[in-house]
């Protein structure tokens, strides 16, 4: 039996302090005999409504042979300990008993009621757990496209050929038609056949096509896509289908256990494991700046055919959609937060597209050597002079930041009176501003403070 090494945990309560260590003392006692033998008898009516129910300590009072009258006086002791070592003593039991396998679950619910969470301690095949409750849920989607190209014989491309002829010399040719095919992975978010996946993985698809973990397979229909966020929604023709249960992605941090379930190189349902590795990471950071997204970090191995796949935690919840990998580089996986892609999806299965908010300015966060790089280029006629904040660098035509009267060489000091130093956060705040409610702006116009307003407007259709 281990012994107790953690008494450095316990919170200090002087008055039930020494009652406090022979109570775990005899916790742990009675989880070496099994709970339930007549030598623990006593000791289990102590435990028991710290590890199961008021059921289990009846149980308990009946098999020992001991009077009822026994089931109320230890249950009475152990509501005096719970009142006034309420979060030290589910702790020290939630510690106690996830030391034991047969007991992980228990003391993983201790342990959530003691921290105020929803944080598990769990035993170790938690992994597999996780994904026995997810995998059934996840699919891989196979998408096939029409490529036209018109190219003519490969004597035409010659250098020499185009020295003396040009195009004009070059034949017409007809179009040539090709299938692309791609490969990616989705997740059921509801038992109708409403799948997630990335926007990516669909692209311009003619077909699509839903295998499920039993080897099914479903023709798929595209119920809307979007390219900001790379997040699309399917929808197949069934029912009772099995679903993922979603997590909340605004509480995540960095070191918790992180999942990842796809169909990587068409090997079906591959599992890998790492951890949240930061949260947060801009679109820039990721080198992807079209999007407008917030990362998950992960070093848990995402590869070509994970994009679309869920990233689970510990539990099995989803937390993000797996999405983008940093090149020549190991460990580097990105993640959209579920929080915000389960946003998207109701927003293309209601209207079938996503109204994002834009300001229509092209922008940087000005630093030290930018400042520099401008001031020096007198060609734009921009001169700077704050130091820190996002410079415009251009501004869209007819866009709302053109009609609130916007300028090149702009300096974007704060919004809604926020500071701002990073463009990222600009991005954001107009994102969660939303259309419609206009933006407060201070703005640094070489040297002179401008105030203006703008609203944002929606993001133009390509």
């Amino acid at each position: 039996m281990k012994q107790f090494d953690d008494e450095t945990k316990i919170r200090k309560h002087s008055a039930e302090r020494s009652r406090y260590l022979n109570w775990r003392f005899w916790l742990r006692q009675a989880l070496s005999y099994g709970l339930l033998t007549t030598a623990s008898a006593a000791t289990v009516l102590w435990a028991a409504p710290y590890i199961g129910s008021r059921s289990a300590v009846q149980t308990a009072t009946s098999e020992a042979g001991l009077p009822q009258s026994n089931f109320a006086l230890a249950y009475e002791e152990a509501q005096f300990l719970a009142d006034p070592l309420a979060a030290s003593g589910e702790l020290a039991a939630g510690e106690v008993l996830a030391d034991s396998d047969d007991f992980a679950e228990d003391g993983a619910y201790l342990l959530s009621q003691a921290t105020g969470t929803e944080r598990l301690v769990t035993g170790a095949n938690f992994i597999a757990d996780a994904v026995d409750r997810t995998g059934p849920a996840v699919v891989r989607i196979n998408s096939a496209r029409t490529v036209v190209s018109r190219r003519g014989p490969s004597v035409f491309d010659d250098p020499f050929f185009r020295e003396f002829f040009g195009d004009m010399g070059v034949p017409n040719q007809p179009s040539q038609r090709r299938v692309e095919n791609g490969t990616g992975s989705g997740f059921i978010l509801d038992a109708n056949g409403t799948i997630v996946t990335n926007a990516h993985v669909v692209e311009g698809a003619d077909q699509v096509t839903v295998t499920f973990k039993d080897g099914r397979e479903l023709r798929g229909e595209v119920v809307g896509e979007d390219s900001l966020t790379d997040v699309a929604v399917i929808k197949v023709d069934a029912s009772n289908l099995p679903t993922v249960t979603v997590g909340n992605s605004d509480v995540l941090r960095p070191g918790e256990w992180a999942i990842a379930i796809g169909n990587p190189l068409g090997l079906d349902n591959t599992v890998t494991a790492g951890i949240i590795s930061a949260t947060g990471r801009t679109s820039a950071q990721i080198r992807v700046p079209d999007k407008r997204v917030q990362f998950i970090q992960t070093d848990a191995a995402i590869n070509p055919g994970n994009s679309g796949g869920p990233l689970l935690n510990e539990r099995g919840e989803v937390i993000g959609v797996n999405t983008a990998i940093i090149g020549n580089a190991q460990g580097l996986g990105f993640a959209i937060p579920i929080n915000q892609a389960r946003a998207i999806a109701n927003e293309l299965v209601t209207k079938g597209r996503v109204d994002h908010a834009y300001l229509g300015i092209q922008m940087r966060t000005l630093t030290a050597a930018l400042k520099e790089e401008i001031n020096a280029n007198s060609s734009q006629g921009v001169r700077l002079s704050a130091d820190t904040g996002v410079v415009i660098l251009g501004v869209a035509r007819n866009s709302p930041a053109a009609q609130s009267g916007i300028q090149l060489g702009d300096v974007i000091v704060s919004m809604n009176g926020e500071s701002v130093t990073d463009a990222s956060r600009v991005q954001q705040i107009v994102a969660d501003n939303g259309l419609g409610d206009a933006i407060a702006l201070t703005l640094n116009r070489q040297g002179r403070t401008v105030e203006l307003s703008v609203r944002p407007g929606a993001f133009p259709v390509q």
